[in-house]
Parts: C-alpha cells; structure tokens; sequence
C-alpha cells in the first residue's frame, strides 16, 4: 500500500511538472491570445502603419493590452551601462506584474554577442525583448533568418528590419547601428524608469495585437 501511495505521489509531481510553465518551454508553439485591446489613441487616424513604419501613440494608450497567463518571454541584454540597466529592470518589472514566464540570457562580452542571440533563440519563447545597444548590429545579422521569432527592440532599433522586429524608441533614444553612429539626439538620462516601463509596455501592447514590424515613437 506504501509503494503504491508513494507511486502516486510521484506521478502526480510528474504531471505537475509537465503542465509548470518552465515545462513549457520545450518547444516552439502558437502565441497565447492578449488580453484587452488597444485604446484609439495607439494609432490615430492613420489607421494600421505601413512595414517599418512609425506610429506615435498617446500616452497610456496601450495600458489595456496584457499577456495572457504563461507568456514566455526572453529577456536578451549585453552591457552594464546605464541605460542598458534601467531597461533591464524595466522589463523585470513588467514580467512580475504580468505574471510572465521571463528568462534572461546575457551576452558574456562583445564575442559573444551572436551566440547570445542563438540562445536566446534557442528558448523558443513566444518574445525576445533585448536591452542593450551593443545586440543591433547582431541582431539585424540574425533576425531576418528567424522570421517566425518576435523580437522586441526597446531604446532602439534596426536600420532595415525585418517583420518580426518590433522596435520602441524616444527623443534620446534611437540608435541604429550598422555603422550609422550614435544620434545626435542620444541622452542617457532620457533612459528614467518611467520612460523605459513606458517603452517595454507600448512595445509587447504592439507585438501582442499583432503590430510588428514597425516603430513605436514615445512622445515627450
């Protein structure tokens, strides 16, 4: 009777394990459905952008969308800077309220930029939010090949991306690598934690409603 209580006991962890979130992350699968909708205000009159288009949205606007329960996310960061560091606990932040699934995975240095971006790949999440201006250049290499990957981009973004790209970008932000240099506009005190949760909040509201792709422009 022992053995076969304690057989059960076993089989039942097993099949908690099995349905646990981390379990999940074994394989690809379909993106849950959000929850909520935009407000009006995301888009404006111009209606749904064009690819690689830029939408401006009024503040707030995207407050209604929310992940559904068990989202996977990746977070892929490299460098320790300040503005990489107040986007990285931005988007820590975000996951804990939205009860995301979040695992990080961090580039280990300037070679391992690339192979970062293949582990990252390698978790099968439903979306990689990346933070760090040293992953564009990277990024745009690998992108292009993983057009089912949804990649989110915040506090910059690339040159020619792809429809899987989705990018969140401010006065203060934008740098676009590719040998393009820093903009001239580029502040890194614009990176405030405000401004970043903002970011990482408009920028999944856009990859969760299916506005890929594009450019989300934060005004002041």
């Amino acid at each position: 009777m022992l053995a076969v209580r304690a057989l059960s006991v076993v089989l039942v962890l097993a099949l908690a394990a099995c349905g646990s979130p981390s379990a999940g992350w074994s394989a690809p699968r379909p993106a849950p459905s959000p929850v909520g909708r935009l407000d009006p205000g995301f888009l404006g009159p111009s209606g749904t952008p064009s690819p690689e288009g830029t939408v401006t949205p009024s503040p707030g606007s995207w407050d209604g969308v929310h992940p559904a329960p068990g989202y996977r996310v990746v977070l892929l960061t490299a460098g320790s800077d300040a503005p990489t560091r107040a986007l990285v606990a931005a988007v820590q932040d975000w996951a804990a309220a939205e009860h995301v699934d979040l695992r990080t995975v961090t580039a280990a240095g300037h070679d391992d930029l690339v192979p970062a971006v293949t582990r990252a790949l390698g978790l099968h999440g439903d979306l990689i939010v990346t933070a760090g201006n040293d992953l564009v250049d990277p990024l745009a290499v690998v992108t292009a090949s993983h057009l089912d990957q949804p990649f989110l981009v915040v506090g910059a973004e690339l040159a020619e991306p792809t429809a899987n790209v989705t990018a969140v970008d401010w006065a203060g932000a934008s740098y676009r690598g590719e040998g393009l240099g820093m903009s001239s506009t580029y502040d890194e005190s614009s990176f405030t934690p405000a401004r970043c949760s903002a970011a990482v909040r408009a920028g999944a509201a856009a990859v969760l409603t299916g506005l890929t792709g594009i450019v989300v422009w934060l005004r002041d």
